[in-house]
């Protein structure tokens, strides 16, 4: 070995060393896993079913923290600016990691550089719910309907910018209807309003209306999804009737940037180990919520795409914020 060479290795080693000794002393305290939302809420759900599992395959409690407001952006803000250490992770919606840029125009924070994503935890199927009152059974009847009485049936929605608002624009647009928006300050009153028959139908989440829908208290018209659900085999999807009409919520798990690769890498595995289990999928699944476990890269490529995706209905409805 040439002299010369040797205080090139002792540099090498000096930028090395730090980042390995962090790697191997993660998690060196609880980790807490942000939700952007209040308790309740499919996010909540899903982290509160994946958060101890992950725990115990760290050797760390996991603690769901409940960082609610200004539509999930304070909770992203807060997950964004956190020490990239490995001990804050981000269980981001489609609204949190793709939407909110589009809708708000100024947030404090930029998603592609504050956030390193992990992988995609679960695609939820939402559905177009209807009450029972309302004399519709398939998308063509629901169209046909629309057409015949234009600017007088409304949905309701969990509020501006939602998916559920976002996905009844794209189908407002791709079937030509004029089906006027009632936002509500969350899924519990717009569900409330619909189960009363005071608006006439609404998108929700598979987690939240499943139990009604089979209880028979609200009918399930079609599905957004790409494919029909297990749980639900008899009811088509929208894109049956109008091709590409499709919008589902997804829920990704991203960490601050910067942080370190081992522990990035580690994070990862546990995830993806845990979502490839038996159990752990058949408990999502019951909750209407389909596991993923992509790579880091397929996550950053789908926020990408899902991002222009949103922005471009944001842009065709004319969506602006409160």
């Amino acid at each position: 070995m040439k002299p010369s060479a040797i205080p090139r290795i002792f540099t090498a080693l000096a930028v090395m060393l730090p980042a390995l000794a962090g790697a191997q002393a993660f998690p060196a305290k609880p980790i807490r896993m942000i939700v952007a939302f209040p308790p309740g809420g499919g996010t909540d759900i899903v982290a509160r079913i994946i958060g101890p599992r992950l725990g115990s395959a760290l050797g760390q409690q996991v603690v769901v923290d409940n960082r609610g407001g200004a539509d999930g952006i304070l909770g992203t803000e807060i997950a964004a600016k956190s020490p990239p250490d490995g001990h804050t992770l981000f269980l981001g919606t489609a609204g949190n990691l793709a939407i909110n840029q589009s809708l708000y125009g100024k947030v404090p924070f930029d998603i592609a550089r504050d956030f390193a994503p992990i992988t995609q935890v679960v695609s939820v199927h939402m559905m177009l719910t209807v009450h029972p009152s309302i004399p519709v059974r398939t998308v063509g009847e629901l169209i046909a309907l629309a057409k015949a009485r234009p600017g007088e049936l409304d949905y309701g929605s969990t509020g501006i910018g939602g998916i559920p608002h976002l996905a009844m624009e794209l189908f407002n647009h791709m079937a030509g209807t004029m089906i006027r928006h009632i936002p509500y300050k969350g899924g519990a009153p717009a569900l409330t309003e619909l189960l009363g028959g005071h608006i006439p139908m609404m998108v929700q989440s598979m987690v939240q209306g499943l139990p009604i829908v089979k209880a028979g208290k609200l009918r399930a018209v079609a599905l957004l999804s790409p494919r029909r659900a297990a749980l639900l085999p008899d009811v088509p999807t929208v894109s049956e009737t109008l091709p590409g009409c499709e919008a589902t919520n997804w829920y990704g798990l991203v960490v601050p940037a910067k942080t370190p690769a081992g522990i990035h890498k580690r994070i990862y595995e546990e995830v993806v180990k845990l979502l490839r289990s038996p159990e752990l999928k058949e408990l999502l699944i019951a909750q209407g919520a389909e596991p993923v476990g992509s790579t880091p890269e397929q996550l950053a490529a789908f926020m990408k795409s899902e991002t222009a995706k949103w922005a471009r209905v944001i842009k065709q409805a004319n969506v602006r914020s409160e």
